[in-house]
């Protein structure tokens, strides 16, 4: 059985909680993604920010990217999956929670990220299309 840690980006990066919007968009930017995991200085997983978190919940609020810290608009828990996790419960836990990520824990580190992409490069046809309906329904 495939497992999330066959088909994940391995050796994910994070933004810490107390860093800036500002310093996580440029990370984005850097990296070429649209999501990072935020974690506290402990390292432990708090959340995970989006493109979309900083347009709507820090730009469209009118807060300063430079001075509001990267832990504030991920709030709330992670929807995370574990390292050996198989491909349908990575289907069932992206379609529930209706999320196109998944940071990837193993015991309590943060080991990688499983996008969409993955997921369906590693599914049957019919299930790809079944993981799209759910994540873009309402």
């Amino acid at each position: 059985m495939t497992t999330a840690r066959d088909i994940m980006t391995g050796g994910a990066e994070y933004i810490g909680a107390e860093e800036t919007v500002l310093d996580a968009a440029r990370r984005m930017k850097d990296l070429g993604v649209g999501a990072l995991p935020v974690c506290g200085t402990d390292k432990e997983l708090k959340g995970v920010l989006t493109d979309r978190d900083i347009v709507v919940k820090v730009l469209g609020a009118g807060k300063d990217p430079a001075t509001c810290p990267a832990g504030e608009p991920a709030q709330g828990e992670a929807v995370t999956i574990g390292a050996d996790d198989d491909v349908r419960t990575i289907l069932r836990t992206m379609s529930e929670h209706k999320v196109r990520r998944l940071p990837v824990i193993d015991g309590h580190e943060l080991v990688g990220m499983v996008a969409q992409a993955d997921v369906a490069r590693s599914l049957p046809d019919p299930q790809v299309g079944d993981l799209l309906r759910a994540l873009s329904s309402d």
